[in-house]
């Protein structure tokens, strides 16, 4: 299995896309090391019980990213910090756009990988991190049939009602998944603006529709 593959498969998996049950009340105890590792082997054991997810039906691969991902990811800050600076300037309905595309791009970019999830297995390093700490770096390795591939996973620590930890960035082989975009969604808001951004993105899922 080739490297783009491998890689692109791993990002789904976190984000669509992806990636997990909600559990509120258990979820407040979890330590973040083991969240991860229950999230990642119930998400593989999802997509491998399931044949429609691993041909990449869109309808049902985006179920599981809001049953499973969703309710376990910060994906409002994940959205902010591609979009960057302007985010502060954005009204309720664009936040809200925004985020609808970014999370469909983030799926049907990467859906068609889905298929070599058979092959994946998930190893969980040691955490380093305090008692008192509110975020952390959980560090994990993929394996499949090339080399082995490191997946970071950035999380903070929620309070409040829905309090427990949440993932607002990845990191596959070095390369920060909110930073990959960030260049690419300031190029477009500096040239069209907030609403040209979302029309990008909404033109680009379009196509990658065609495509499918």
């Amino acid at each position: 299995m080739s490297h783009p593959s491998f890689i692109r498969l791993l990002t789904t998996l976190v984000m669509a896309v992806t990636a997990l049950f909600a559990f509120p009340a258990r979820a407040q105890d979890e330590a973040p090391d083991t969240l991860i590792k229950r999230l990642s082997a119930e998400v593989l054991d999802s997509i491998k019980a399931d044949p429609a997810l691993r041909t990449g039906d869109l309808t049902r691969i985006i179920a599981l990213v809001d049953a499973k991902l969703m309710p376990n990811m910060n994906f409002k800050r994940m959205t902010a910090s591609a979009v960057g600076p302007t985010w502060r300037q954005v009204s309720t309905e664009q936040q809200k756009r925004l985020q609808e595309e970014f999370k469909i791009l983030l799926v049907r970019t990467y859906a068609g990988a889905l298929a070599q999830a058979n092959e994946l297995t998930l190893t969980v390093k040691p955490l380093r991190a305090s008692a008192d700490d509110k975020e952390v770096i959980v560090r994990t390795e993929m394996k499949g049939r090339g080399d082995p591939v490191q997946l970071d996973y950035r999380l903070e620590k929620t309070p409040g009602e829905c309090a427990g930890w949440k993932i607002y960035n990845l990191n596959v082989m070095g390369v920060w998944l909110v930073e990959t975009y960030r260049s690419q969604f300031a190029q477009e808001i500096n040239a069209r603006g907030v609403d040209g951004l979302i029309a990008a993105l909404n033109e680009r899922n379009k196509s990658n529709s065609r495509k499918s």
